[in-house]
C-alpha cells in the first residue's frame, strides 16, 4: 500500500513540498486535465510546470529521489 510511504513522504519535505491527493474518481475532470491513466499517479511540478511523473507506487528511496529532483 502506497499511502503510508506517501504521508512519510509529506512529513519528511513538509517545509520543501507541497503533497496533494487526488481523487479522480469524484474528480474526473481534474484526471482528464494532468492525463492520469493509472493509480498512483505521482506529477511533480515547479513554478507550475511539470517537470516529473511516475506512475504506480514507489518505493520510498524512489519517492524521495522524486522529490529530490523537484526542489
Amino acid at each position: 500500500m502506497f499511502a503510508p510511504t506517501y504521508q512519510a513522504s509529506a512529513i519528511e519535505f513538509a517545509n520543501q513540498a507541497i503533497h496533494i491527493k487526488m481523487n479522480t474518481e469524484l474528480y474526473p475532470s481534474l484526471g482528464q486535465r494532468f492525463n492520469i491513466r493509472s493509480i498512483p499517479t505521482l506529477v511533480g511540478f515547479k513554478n507550475g510546470r511539470e517537470l516529473e511523473r511516475a506512475s504506480g507506487a514507489l518505493p520510498p528511496v524512489q519517492l524521495r529521489q522524486f522529490i529530490r529532483k523537484l526542489i
